[in-house]
């Protein structure tokens, strides 16, 4: 019996289904496509890979398919890949728009800001709590929407369970109670994950001393939040500018980054100019402005001018004593 999803698939892609026969009758059908798995098996499969994420695997296996299009079958004078072409205008077209192969779910977002997908949880931005969102439940990642708008993506927990969090989910909840954020899972996670870096730590260290812990932190969240705008590699490099600099605030780390941000290409393969160095350092918006001024070519002002108005004070001055006198 066809099951909803496969029927769906063969109508997506217009293909005719035929099944062979069960037991060693049929064993002799399709001999070919499971000696090619056997063969990919035992040539790329064994030893068995060591990768980070399934998607890494899937990247490999991209890579070792297209090497395989390269080699011949046994004495045929073509490779995969020309018999391929050879073929390929036979083929009916693709259709224009890609199958969706994620399983769908609607689940309530809790008053924690998560929701709970095959057992594990996942955390979606606070302004969601209470309503219902969509996920698309993929092999190694899960996508939430809603009103047909991502707003959150996560890589999918394999083990039961278990809690996935997005600290940038939290933030606009910690600025508003900053004692919270030391003891946060999302910040523990962040740390473990790489996102909070000890460059964050150390600019984080150093606020609290200068603004007081509730200050020092809220500014560390007002930082986190430019994260939504800037590139995690550009923000953390104004961190460790305005951390050198002794410039403890957000918009000198956000004024750090965007500059980062301008200088990157033209940095790239060369060292930076003792210009660049001298620009890196400003901190302020005020002086970042009058560096970029063009040059002034107007020629110093004279106070030769007001002399005159020295040599007539004292020369009524002067009659004006004598007048005394008389």
């Amino acid at each position: 019996m066809e099951t909803d999803r496969w029927i769906a698939f063969r109508s997506h892609f217009n293909i005719e289904s035929f099944y062979c026969r069960p037991g060693i009758e049929g064993a002799h059908e399709k001999g070919g496509v499971e000696g090619m798995i056997g063969y990919f098996r035992r040539n790329h499969f064994t030893p068995v890979p060591e990768v980070d994420s399934l998607a890494e695997l899937n990247e490999m296996v991209d890579q070792w398919d297209l090497h395989d299009g390269h080699r011949r079958i046994g004495s045929r004078p073509r490779t995969v890949d020309e018999y391929f072409a050879v073929e390929q205008p036979l083929l009916m077209p693709l259709p224009q728009e890609p199958f969706e192969t994620g399983r769908l779910f609607t689940p309530r977002v809790d008053r924690y800001s998560q929701i709970t997908v095959r057992t594990n949880r996942y955390s979606v931005p606070i302004r969601l709590i209470g309503k219902r969102v969509r996920v698309i439940l993929h092999a190694s990642h899960l996508v939430v929407y809603e009103n047909n708008v991502e707003v959150a993506r996560h890589e999918r927990l394999i083990a039961k369970g278990g809690c996935r969090l997005d600290l940038d989910h939290y933030l606009e909840a910690l600025i508003r109670k900053p004692g919270a954020f030391p003891g946060a899972t999302a910040l523990e996670q962040a740390r473990s994950a790489g996102k909070f870096t000890p460059v964050h730590d150390a600019w984080w260290d150093r606020a609290k001393r200068i603004h007081g812990e509730r200050d020092g932190t809220r500014a560390l969240i007002e930082v986190l939040l430019l994260g939504r705008h800037l590139a995690h590699e550009h923000l953390v490099a104004g961190l460790a500018t305005a951390l050198r600099a002794g410039a403890l605030t957000a918009d000198a780390v956000a004024l750090e980054a965007r500059k980062a941000a301008e200088d990157e290409p033209a940095t790239i393969g060369s060292a930076p100019s003792s210009a660049a160095q001298a620009a890196a350092s400003v901190t302020s918006l005020h002086e970042w402005r009058l560096a970029h001024l063009p040059p002034d070519t107007r020629p110093l002002p004279s106070v030769t001018p007001y002399d005159q108005l020295l040599r007539r004070r004292r020369t009524s001055g002067s009659e004006h004593r004598e007048g005394e006198a008389q």
